[in-house]
């Protein structure tokens, strides 16, 4: 079951590979894997930085393990809101939901830290 789920992950990728880069900003690939991340790492917020927003560190899996994938500054889209990579718990195992742009955002771009706060998550943390 999780080699099948792999590689149809593996091939969502692949053919994303061939959109051009304003399609890909809205495709998105979700992971279901029956071994949960580890526990979040401490990452310190760089100070703001105009026309960027922090787009917070979080646990990716390669395909045998969780890896580390580091915050980095992502450019404002106007009319857009960014969603952070999260991991939640479901009925077929833990599931990474990828984020990403989100049409709908507003002007400047923006990350929902309402949402963070919602789920007791300090995007300081991931």
């Amino acid at each position: 079951m999780k080699r099948m789920l792999c590689a149809l992950a593996l091939a969502a990728l692949s053919a994303t590979a061939l959109l051009p880069g304003q399609a890909m900003a809205q495709v998105g690939v979700n992971i279901i894997i029956g071994t949960p991340p580890p526990p979040p790492r401490y990452e310190r917020m760089p100070p703001p930085r105009v026309g960027y927003l922090w787009a917070p560190g979080y646990w990716n899996w390669d395909g045998r393990r969780h890896v580390w994938a580091g915050g980095h500054w992502e450019r404002a889209r106007n009319g857009y809101r960014y969603d952070r990579p999260q991991w939640q718990h479901g009925r077929n195992g833990w599931e990474l939901h990828r984020g990403g742009w989100q049409h709908g955002g507003g002007r400047g771009g923006r990350h929902d830290q309402r949402r963070d706060h919602q789920r007791g998550n300090d995007h300081r943390y991931r």
